[in-house]
C-alpha cells in the first residue's frame, strides 16, 4: 500500500479498533487464475499472536480456500469511514484556485500465514466468537444455540475454517493531514454541513483529531 508518512497509523490498537467495527474484510490471494478476492466476515482474536490473528470462514464451494490451502500469500483489507472532499471546502480555493477534489478514507490492511481448518468444533468456536461480537449490543441477541443443533451441525459441514496470524499490519488513515489548517477546518465544516450522508460525521471527527483542530 502506498504510504506518505503522514498518512501512516502505527498504534496497533486503533488498527484493531479499525477492524473490529469494520469487519468485513477482502480476502485476496492469488490462484492459478490470477487474483481472487473474496469480501468475508471477520473474527478477530487479539490474543493468539501478538499483532493478532484473523478467524473466519467460507463456503465449501467457494474454491479461494483450496488455493490458501496450497499454500497462497493472502492479504485482507478492512476499510472503514471514507468521504469524498470537494475543493469548495478549502480556503485555499478562494486563495489561489490550485485546488482539486480528493477522497478521505481510513483503512487497513493484514498480511501473514494462512491455514485452512475442518475441525468442526474449531469452527463452532469461530460462528459463535462472531456471532456474539455483532449480536452483543442488541437488546436480545441472537445466540447460535437457538438454532435446532442438527440444523447447525449440518450448516458447519459445509464451511472452511481460515485462520491468518497477522505478520504484517498496516494502517492509513488519509484524513486531510496534509492540508493547511485553515482547509482542514474547511473540510471539518463541510462534513458537519452535510452530516446526514453516510459517514461524513466520523470523518469530520478523525479530520479534528487528526489535524489536531480545537
Amino acid at each position: 500500500m502506498y504510504q506518505p508518512p503522514h498518512f501512516r497509523e502505527t498504534d496497533l490498537d486503533i488498527q484493531h479498533a479499525l477492524i473490529r467495527e469494520n469487519p468485513l474484510g477482502l480476502l485476496i490471494s492469488s490462484g492459478s487464475d490470477g487474483p481472487v478476492a473474496n469480501s468475508i466476515p471477520f473474527y478477530l482474536n487479539a490474543g493468539l499472536s501478538p499483532k493478532g490473528t484473523l478467524q473466519a470462514h467460507v463456503a465449501k464451494a467457494n474454491p479461494q480456500w483450496r488455493d490458501i490451502a496450497s499454500g497462497a500469500p493472502v492479504l485482507v483489507v478492512f476499510q472503514g469511514v471514507n468521504s469524498y472532499v470537494t475543493p469548495s471546502w478549502y480556503e485555499t480555493k478562494q486563495e489561489t484556485g490550485k485546488v482539486v477534489p480528493t477522497w478521505n478514507y481510513a483503512i487497513v490492511q493484514a498480511r501473514g500465514p494462512a491455514r485452512v481448518i475442518e475441525d468442526a468444533a474449531w469452527l463452532r468456536t469461530q460462528i459463535e466468537a462472531l456471532t456474539r461480537s455483532q449480536e452483543g449490543q442488541r437488546a436480545a441477541p441472537w445466540a447460535v444455540d437457538d438454532a435446532p443443533a442438527d440444523f447447525i451441525a449440518s450448516q458447519i459441514k459445509g464451511i472452511i475454517g481460515i485462520e491468518i496470524e497477522i505478520a504484517e499490519i498496516d494502517g492509513k488513515w488519509k484524513v486531510s493531514q496534509n492540508r493547511p489548517e485553515a482547509d482542514r477546518k474547511g473540510v471539518v465544516h463541510g462534513l458537519e454541513d452535510n452530516s446526514g450522508a453516510t459517514g461524513t460525521a466520523e470523518m469530520a471527527e478523525l479530520v479534528r483529531r487528526y489535524g489536531k483542530l480545537d
